[in-house]
């Protein structure tokens, strides 16, 4: 007899290749208008789903966890970061949760490089010259960036990304500095030629960019606050490709107003997709870049990610431990 496939529905369009072959191995409903679920609509999903597959769009709280029928047993998400998911909410209820961790190091990290170098050089500023039609030739002192070689960096948190920063960091001849809640293996520091600095105060008063790697966490909420804010150097820029909610984003657009900071690139913002009138016109004014989440947007990565998805579903549904599982004691 034939097996029943499980019941999976997915919040999100995925790439093509990912919902075929879900299609293929479950009973996989599809968001085919890719648009975010509201809370009642996630509300819904839960009470049929045996699978659910949301992403970050979805902020998968208590509510909608107490509202989940007993069929719902597994929670995969399409990505990394799981702090818009009640892991001990879930965990109580006996709903199993993974991600994707891993697949998104690389590309992470090489657009953590990408926004230094274009905060730095003023690459989206200069970019923008010759469409508006503003080039009328070369002169010695326009649009006059800053060398990164010989900087120094300051990585606050260094995960698997963090790490992969610092490797391309070294290449540009960056000195790099990191922050972590413990050390790094000796080796590891050894290789990347890293120092380690116990207290993020101190770190931060000493670098010249400082780029957030860590995760989102109740721990981490405005890790950089305002006062942690204001030891930033002058001519200090900031990069963010981790979680907005690490920043105190309101005092970040007051600082960077008033010229306390030299500039910042964010990826990420602390109420996406809303941005702040502010910082809408700091960009404008060439005085922030500011991206539309594009950290992880790889083809590769996204496909990567679903392939992850899949193999967490058929372990967990086969009555295995899934590979990628999140314990609430890990968030």
């Amino acid at each position: 007899m034939t097996k029943q496939k499980p019941l999976v529905v997915v919040t999100r369009r995925l790439p093509d290749t990912i919902e075929t072959r879900m299609r293929e191995l479950f009973n996989a409903s599809l968001n085919i208008d890719d648009r975010p679920l509201t809370k009642d609509e996630l509300i819904e999903a839960v009470k049929t789903a045996q699978v659910l597959v949301p992403t970050v769009t979805d902020e998968i709280d208590a509510d909608v966890i107490a509202a989940a029928g007993e069929q719902l047993r597994l929670i995969a998400n399409f990505g990394n970061g799981v702090d818009h998911i009640d892991v001990a909410a879930a965990q109580a209820k006996g709903i199993a949760v993974t991600n994707t961790s891993g697949v998104l190091t690389d590309d992470t990290a090489d657009m953590t490089m990408a926004l230094i170098l274009a905060v730095s050089r003023r690459i989206a500023e200069g970019a923008r010259v010759i469409p508006e039609g503003n080039f009328h030739g070369w002169s010695p002192t326009w649009m006059l960036g800053h060398r990164i070689t010989g900087k120094r960096l300051g990585i606050v948190g260094m995960g698997r990304i963090g790490q992969a920063l610092a490797r391309r960091a070294k290449a540009f001849g960056l000195q790099v500095h990191y922050h972590n809640r413990r050390p790094v293996a000796a080796a590891v520091e050894q290789e990347l030629e890293a120092t380690y600095w116990d207290s993020l105060d101190q770190m931060l008063a000493r670098m010249d960019i400082v780029s957030v790697n860590c995760p989102h966490t109740p721990a981490t909420y405005h890790l950089l606050s305002a006062r942690r804010l204001k030891l930033l150097k002058r001519d200090a820029i900031l990069v963010n490709t981790a979680r907005g909610e690490i920043i105190d984003e309101s005092s970040l657009v007051k600082m960077l107003e008033a010229g306390e900071l030299a500039g910042a690139g964010l990826d990420v913002f602390e109420h996406e997709p809303a941005i702040s009138p502010r910082m809408l016109k700091l960009a404008k004014q060439n005085r922030i870049l500011v991206m539309p989440h594009m950290g992880s947007a790889t083809i590769e990565g996204r496909i990567e990610m679903g392939e992850k998805v899949i193999i967490n579903i058929r372990t967990f549904m086969d009555g295995h431990r899934p590979p990628d599982r999140v314990i609430a004691s890990m968030v």
